[in-house]
């Protein structure tokens, strides 16, 4: 079989500017050059910032679930504990610990990274690391901001699949993650 060309070539950026630059989003313009010559002078990009997400297992194989309204979606959520690692950040997994630690009040000594994935590659420039944190413990009370009201759910391990398979859990990196370390626990 004769190989096939790669076309898949990285876009020349001409020209980039910062359209919105505030607390909560930007929105960078770019002007690029296609491998076939097309150039886009409005192609637009989520600057967002790299996030953590964790699967919390404790001793007594519970998962530790936070449960939130999001307003973009307009409806409450079930998902793993994570958030944004913040600008002066440097370490994934204290940024990790920390997330679970404000959202839930649980830490652990046992964190292992499970995957770095890109999130949204076509419009988005963040990444999310996947933690699998084993023999998680309640050590404090929630550390929420003023914007979060966060209820902490206690999921059986082996009620956690399903709660996936019936869309009861069902934001994508929560799902992605679920499904990895449920993999990487022999589950």
């Amino acid at each position: 079989m004769p190989a096939t060309p790669n076309n898949s070539q990285p876009w020349k950026v001409l020209n980039s500017e910062m359209v919105v630059d505030e607390k909560w989003y930007k929105l960078r313009r770019d002007e690029v050059e296609l491998p076939n010559g097309l150039v886009l002078d409005d192609y637009y990009v989520s600057v967002r910032p790299d996030v953590v997400l964790t699967f919390p297992v404790t001793a007594d194989n519970q998962v530790i679930f936070v449960r939130q309204y999001k307003h973009a979606a307009g409806n409450v959520f079930i998902e793993l504990p994570g958030g944004v690692i913040d600008d002066h950040e440097t370490n994934a997994l204290e940024a990790a610990r920390r997330e679970m630690l404000e959202e839930t009040g649980y830490t652990s000594d046992d964190m292992e990274l499970v995957l770095e994935v890109i999130d949204n590659p076509t419009k988005d420039t963040n990444k999310i690391y996947f933690y699998l944190a084993r023999n998680a413990r309640h050590i404090a009370t929630q550390d929420l901001d003023e914007s979060e009201s966060i209820e902490v759910l206690h999921v059986p391990l082996h009620e956690v699949e399903s709660m996936v398979m019936r869309g009861e859990i069902n934001v994508s990196g929560s799902v992605a993650l679920c499904l990895l370390a449920l993999k990487k626990l022999g589950l």
